[in-house]
C-alpha cells in the first residue's frame, strides 16, 4: 500500500465540494466574459474572417471543377477522334489553360449558320470569305418559307467560352435567405472571438484545476498553461492548413461520382469550419494531460505503455466523433494523436520531476 509524504500537512489545503462549485462558477463567468469580449472585437473584422474561412472551400471547389473540366474534354476529344472530326484544342493545351492559367470553360452548342451570319453583318469581305452573299437588309432576297418537318436540321458546332476559375459562380458559396448573411457574419465573429479569447479561457480552466491541487502540484499549472495554448493553436492550424482541402476533395469526389452538381451553402460550411479546428485544438492537449496526470500520481508511464492498444482504439473513436466521420478526416486526426500519445510518454520519462514532485513511499502497517 502507498502513502504520500506529509499527507496531514497537505490535508488542510484541499477544497470542499461547495468551494469547488463556487470556483467553477467564477472561472466559467470569467471565461464567458472573455469570450464575449473576443466576439465583440471579431464583429469589426467579420468580413475579413469570412474571406479567410472561404479560402479552403473555394480552393477545393476550384480544384474539383478544374479536374472535371479536363476529364470532360478528354471524353469529348476521344469522341471527336472516333467521328473523324478534329477537336478545337489538344488535351495538353486544355490542361495548360486549366491548370496553369487557372481558366475554365463552358461549352455551348451553337448554330453555325447563325454565327456566320452574325460575323458577316456589315462586313462584305468576311461574307465573301465565307461564301455568303454580301447583300443585307432590303437588298437581300427573302428566304422562301419551308416546311419545318422537311427542313434540314441546323448544323451545330461547339464553342468554348473561357473565364477565370475565380469568376465561376460554382466556386462561390451561396446563401438561401435574407438573414443568412447576417448569421454568417456573426458566426465568423464567433470564430475570431474563440481564437482571441483562447489564452484567457485556458487560463481560467487551469486556474480551476489549480484551485483543487496541493501547493506542490500547482507549479505545473504555470508550466502547462503556455504549452496548452500553443498545442491548441497547433491543432487548429493543422485542421485549417492540412485537413480541410483533402477532406473536401474526398467528399466532393463522391458527389462527382454520383453526378451531382456541388453548390455549397456557406452557413453549413461555416459550421464545419468552427467544429473541426476546435476539435483538433482540444484533442492536441493529449500529451499535456498525460504529463499532468503522471506528475500528480494518477497514472504512470508503465500504465501508458501497457495500455497503448486501448489508447489507440479510444483515439480512433474520439477522432470519428470529433470529425465528419469520413476516412480522411479520421485519419488526419488519429495519426497525429497517436504520435502525440507516444510523445506524452516520452515527455513523462524525460522531463525532470523537480524538488516538489510527489514520491510514493512504502507504507509499513507496523509503524
Amino acid at each position: 500500500m502507498l502513502k504520500r509524504r506529509d499527507e496531514d500537512f497537505f490535508k488542510e489545503t484541499t477544497m470542499t465540494f461547495g468551494e469547488h462549485l463556487d470556483e467553477l462558477r467564477s472561472c466559467l463567468v470569467k471565461a464567458v466574459l472573455g469570450l464575449m469580449l473576443g466576439i465583440a472585437i471579431g464583429l469589426f473584422f467579420g468580413r475579413q474572417i469570412v474571406e479567410v474561412i472561404e479560402h479552403p472551400l473555394k480552393a477545393a471547389l476550384g480544384a474539383y471543377y478544374q479536374e472535371a473540366a479536363v476529364k470532360k474534354y478528354e471524353e469529348f476529344f476521344a469522341q471527336q477522334q472516333k467521328l473523324g472530326t478534329p477537336p478545337p484544342y489538344s488535351i495538353e493545351r486544355v490542361k495548360h489553360l486549366v491548370e496553369q492559367r487557372h481558366l475554365i470553360y463552358e461549352m455551348q452548342q451553337v448554330d453555325a449558320d447563325q454565327i456566320a451570319a452574325a460575323l458577316t453583318v456589315g462586313n462584305p469581305k468576311a461574307a465573301e470569305g465565307l461564301g455568303r452573299s454580301s447583300s443585307t437588309g432590303a437588298e437581300a432576297e427573302p428566304k422562301a418559307e419551308t416546311d419545318p418537318k422537311t427542313e434540314a436540321d441546323p448544323k451545330f458546332v461547339s464553342i468554348y467560352l473561357w473565364h477565370p476559375i475565380d469568376d465561376d459562380p460554382r466556386v462561390n458559396p451561396e446563401v438561401f435567405n435574407a438573414t443568412e448573411g447576417f448569421m454568417i457574419w456573426f458566426k465568423a465573429a464567433f470564430v475570431l472571438g474563440v481564437v482571441l479569447s483562447c489564452p484567457w479561457i485556458f487560463y481560467q480552466l487551469w486556474s480551476f484545476v489549480a484551485a483543487g491541487l496541493y501547493p506542490h502540484e500547482k507549479k505545473y499549472v504555470h508550466l502547462f498553461l503556455p504549452i496548452s495554448i500553443g498545442l491548441f493553436f497547433l491543432g487548429a492550424a493543422t485542421a485549417y492548413l492540412f485537413v480541410f482541402e483533402p477532406v473536401l476533395a474526398f467528399l466532393f469526389s463522391y458527389s462527382g461520382w454520383l453526378g451531382f452538381e456541388i453548390r455549397p451553402r456557406i452557413s453549413e460550411w461555416l459550421s464545419f469550419v468552427i467544429f473541426l479546428p476546435l476539435g483538433f485544438g482540444v484533442s492536441f492537449q493529449l500529451p499535456l494531460v498525460m504529463l499532468f496526470l503522471e506528475r500528480i500520481g494518477i497514472l504512470s508511464v508503465r500504465a501508458y505503455l501497457e495500455r497503448w492498444r486501448i489508447a489507440i482504439l479510444i483515439i480512433v473513436v474520439v477522432s470519428a466523433v470529433l470529425t465528419p466521420a469520413d476516412p480522411y478526416s479520421i485519419f488526419f486526426m488519429a495519426i497525429p494523436l497517436i504520435g502525440l500519445y507516444f510523445t506524452g510518454i516520452v515527455l513523462c520519462r524525460l522531463l525532470p520531476r523537480g524538488q516538489f514532485a510527489v514520491e510514493p513511499v512504502e507504507y509499513d502497517p507496523h509503524g
